[in-house]
């Protein structure tokens, strides 16, 4: 009995400690950032971005809903929320950056974002109707892996994204391929994430409007060359080789051996944009013999490379089977593009030598809002 009690009189003693410990323990105070919400859209397509910064001085934020890139100032109200209200937009997916007292800060109360070799940068959604071609629909939907493999190339593991179609577990069938690049400053996160690569497939296959096909997205940014003192041309010069080695080589032979493929060029596809569309070109114009579809969005020679390209592709360019080779060879570009001259240029180029492209302007500049436009429009022209 007397250990009964000298249990309950310790559980009563313990109670009593923890009720004192927790009256003792400071209460935090609310703030705004308690139920402040980032991005909201309001009804009228205009969007409302927030941030609770109470001790900051400045806020912007710069983002791709934005004509010009110039950063946007937020306003700070008395409870120390900075806030800015923007559009109204058109229904879209849009990545944008705050900057806190000339820090670059991701938005707290954001959770989606894109990933870059070096930055982040959140994204908002806009639903509309003209979001239907990449939204997440009630469709059979395909799979989005990610794929480790060792690059004998580079030395190191490396990951690329693999796209395969609606059933593709269920049956025996092989499959053409489509090698989809991204730009610089990105990684192979690139087109599975803001891209929209793996819903835009997705809907376009259930309505029959592309053929079934692997899609393969790889990290097209190289590791910087050693500091040696080499002029940034030539180190540029060296990645693009890299990529170029590295693609046939390790990425290829990869996706040829774990996956169903049809190997031979007249079902292999390939598209890129900026940096990517650059790639495109440099292997499109030096192993004609790989690719029968090719896309090149938002690109072109850059800069000393359009000086070198009629020397360093003669035997191609004047090579009067490249055109019988290829089926598709498709070009497009926004009219506000700042590589707009890099793209005149690298037409010129084409048109000298007789090589023969489908090309096309839209609207806007150097954005994935026309990228996602662009491969919706490539994608269902593939392997007809």
């Amino acid at each position: 009995m007397n250990r009964l009690l000298l249990c309950y009189s310790l559980l009563l003693t313990t109670l009593l400690l923890s009720v004192q410990a927790l009256a003792q323990t400071p209460q935090r105070q609310p703030t705004p950032n308690d139920t402040l919400k980032s991005p909201r859209v309001l009804p009228d397509n205009r969007v409302m971005l927030q941030i609770y910064a109470p001790k900051a001085s400045e806020v912007t934020v710069v983002g791709d809903f934005l004509s010009v890139m110039k950063p946007l100032n937020l306003t700070k109200d008395a409870n120390g929320v900075w806030s800015v209200t923007v559009g109204p937009l058109k229904p879209d997916y849009y990545t944008y950056t705050l900057t806190v007292d000339g820090v670059r800060t991701m938005d707290p109360k954001n959770p989606v974002i894109k990933q870059g070799i070096s930055s982040l940068e959140n994204v908002m959604a806009l639903p509309g109707a003209e979001t239907v071609f990449e939204d997440n629909r009630p469709v059979p939907h395909g799979e989005m892996r990610q794929v480790w493999y060792q690059s004998k190339t580079l030395g190191m593991m490396r990951r690329m994204h693999v796209y395969t179609p609606p059933g593709y577990e269920k049956g025996n069938t092989k499959y053409p391929v489509f090698y989809l690049l991204h730009g610089g400053g990105d990684d192979d996160s690139g087109w599975p994430t803001v891209g929209r690569a793996g819903f835009i497939l997705d809907n376009l296959i259930a309505a029959g409007q592309a053929k079934p096909m692997i899609v393969v997205m790889p990290n097209g940014s190289m590791p910087l060359p050693p500091s040696s003192g080499m002029p940034n041309q030539a180190a540029m010069q060296q990645m693009r080789a890299l990529f170029a080695q590295e693609l046939l080589n390790d990425v290829m032979p990869q996706v040829e051996k774990q996956y169903r493929t049809l190997t031979n060029r007249e079902n292999r596809a390939i598209a890129g944009l900026s940096m990517g569309g650059f790639q495109t070109l440099d292997l499109t114009l030096s192993r004609p013999e790989l690719f029968n579809y090719v896309g090149v969005f938002s690109s072109g020679f850059f800069g000393a490379t359009i000086d070198e390209a009629e020397t360093k592709y003669a035997s191609v360019l004047n090579d009067a089977s490249f055109n019988k080779n290829k089926k598709l060879f498709w070009i497009e570009i926004g009219k506000d593009d700042f590589v707009m001259d890099a793209n005149k240029k690298t037409l010129a180029l084409l048109d000298k030598h007789g090589i023969k492209y489908q090309y096309k302007e839209t609207d806007g500049g150097h954005t994935w809002t026309n990228w996602r436009q662009y491969l919706h429009e490539y994608a269902p022209l593939l392997f007809r």
